[in-house]
């Protein structure tokens, strides 16, 4: 599963819009939309800090969830 993806299926489980998660983030919602639709990806700081605010470990947004994880390796 796409990073993209990721996000934006941690985004929703928190109930939060892009409109907050970038205001948490200091930065655009056009920023958080880009991330969750591949056009661009979030550097590592980033990551962090979306790992945080969804309350999830940072390889739940690289690699999914535990069924995905499974299926790579």
């Amino acid at each position: 599963m796409k990073i993209c993806h990721n996000l934006k299926q941690c985004r929703t489980q928190t109930g939060l819009t892009q409109e907050q998660v970038a205001e948490r983030l200091h930065i655009t919602r056009q920023t958080v939309s880009n991330y969750e639709t591949g056009r661009s990806q979030p550097d590592l700081d980033t990551l962090v800090q979306l790992a945080g605010l969804y309350q999830v470990p940072v390889e739940a947004l690289l690699y999914g969830g535990r069924k995905e994880r499974r299926a790579v390796l």
